[in-house]
């Protein structure tokens, strides 16, 4: 039996411990046994992954040394792999073959992963449920009734029903941590900038979107991150990130959050969930506030929606005039809103977007780290946009989403991790946020945090 992580599974493989084929035959036995009841992955070819093992071998006989030797990566379907179909859930792209790698992709090739299948994403990466007329339904490995969220859920199950360790998602609202909230797995939306984007297909998220390395341990998350950030002259939006990650529990000053001081509705088991996980945290030597963020009134998640709305249509807008039918229902309903916006519909949209900045800005000048629930639910029908209730009040499509896009605008990095478990076992997300380029003592401290919630966090994987 070989080590589950990526970390070990490197380790071993460039030790010459173990063999990259090994590896791959090991996760193709998992999921050809579970992934036709999931549909987590896409185009699976294990000939293909095969074949990358053998180049990762033959590496490693001339000396080389890999990071991530023989890791088997998943990559969420609107990033770029080479030569591999990469749709966006979209029929118009049903039959693309990306020319490139995108660059995330490309450095975690060359530090040795092995891609070993397309993550399945929903139409643009646009919804919080993972389904598309293209590519049909996502599932949840703890129960298949259930969606793993949106939109990199086809990733997150993947990495909970143990198909690979580690997966490359984007995230441009919480894409990439409400998933791993809801599946029990990790999740990191990095500053933006952090790590190039592209090349590939042009966004809809202006501005705030990023690549949101994923896996089933902070450990194999934080390697991954080292892996593909950094600046690229390709992506003039690159930034620098602290190389610093050392911290202090005396002295790092930690907000609670319990509803982001917003007036939205947690459902009971999460809310009991992320509260029980803080006191643990607390008694384990951390000195813990209760701190919200002050808001501009009537700021909500709402608030940003137009901008969305706008980049689809902006995007996709000559092609759903020709024929609405070619795009899921949902996604043409936000084509439809975006060319009946106006320009000042998006100004203020865009102004909303500064205020944020401007808040998370200021609390951050108060504290190091603030700690909010990643979602205000557990998972849901599969056959359901969203809950329509939370907290025992009826909310919108989006009610499940209130939590996480306020830090894709504020550019800060936030990482999801397991807290907990809600009703039916079903996993909590605790997301834990920092200020703009701390991206590396985050990481730092969600090791600690994840070590300290291992005795709550053990409902069965897959």
């Amino acid at each position: 039996m070989i080590h589950r992580d990526a970390t070990s599974i490197a380790a071993d493989v460039n030790a010459r411990r173990l063999d990259p084929l090994t590896v791959v035959n090991a996760f193709d036995a998992v999921i050809s046994r579970r992934n036709g009841e999931l549909n987590a992955v896409l185009n699976y070819s294990p000939d293909a992954a095969r074949s990358q093992a053998h180049q990762i071998r033959e590496r490693l006989r001339v000396g080389e040394h890999l990071p991530l030797a023989g890791v088997p990566v998943v990559v969420k379907d609107n990033v770029w792999v080479c030569g591999i179909r990469i749709s966006q859930g979209s029929q118009l792209f049903a039959d693309f073959i990306a020319p490139k790698n995108a660059i995330a992709v490309e450095r975690a090739k060359a530090a040795g992963a092995i891609v070993i299948g397309i993550g399945n994403c929903p139409e643009f990466a646009c919804k919080g449920q993972t389904n598309s007329p293209l590519n049909g339904i996502a599932r949840h490995p703890l129960d298949p009734k259930l969606t793993p969220g949106g939109s990199s859920g086809g990733n997150a199950a993947a990495l909970a029903a143990d198909f690979a360790p580690i997966a490359i998602g984007t995230d441009g609202g919480g894409s990439g941590r409400r998933p791993p909230a809801h599946t029990g797995t990790v999740g990191f939306k990095p500053s933006f900038g952090a790590i190039p984007y592209g090349p590939g297909f042009p966004e809809p998220f202006w501005g705030i979107a990023t690549i949101a390395p994923m896996g089933r341990t902070v450990s194999d998350v934080a390697l991954l991150f080292d892996v593909i950030a950094g600046r690229d002259a390709r992506d003039p939006e690159t930034i620098d990130i602290d190389a610093r990650s050392a911290i202090d529990r005396s002295r790092v000053r930690i907000a609670f959050s319990p509803r982001l001081g917003l007036d939205v509705p947690v459902d009971d088991d999460v809310a009991l969930a992320i509260a029980s996980g803080v006191d643990l945290l607390s008694r384990s030597g951390f000195s813990i506030s209760q701190i919200n963020p002050r808001w501009p009134a009537g700021l909500t998640e709402a608030s940003f929606g137009a901008l969305q709305f706008a980049g689809l249509a902006a995007l996709h807008g000559d092609a759903f005039k020709r024929d609405r039918n070619l795009f899921d229902p949902d996604i043409a309903g936000q084509i439809e809103r975006g060319l009946s916006l106006s320009g000042s519909d998006v100004g203020l949209a865009l102004e909303a977007s500064a205020q944020v900045k401007r808040a998370v800005a200021a609390l951050f000048e108060e504290v190091d780290i603030l700690l909010c629930p990643t979602a205000p639910c557990v998972a849901w029908s599969v056959n359901r946009l969203g809950p329509t209730h939370i907290g025992g009040v009826e909310v919108a499509p989006r009610g499940h989403a209130v939590f996480t896009p306020f830090f894709n605008h504020a550019l800060n990095p936030a990482l999801s991790i397991p807290c907990g478990r809600g009703r039916n076992s079903l996993p909590v997300g605790l997301q834990v946020v920092g200020p703009r380029g701390s991206d590396r003592m985050l990481l730092s401290i969600a090791k600690a945090f994840e070590t300290i919630l291992a005795g709550i966090n053990d409902y069965p994987r897959s």
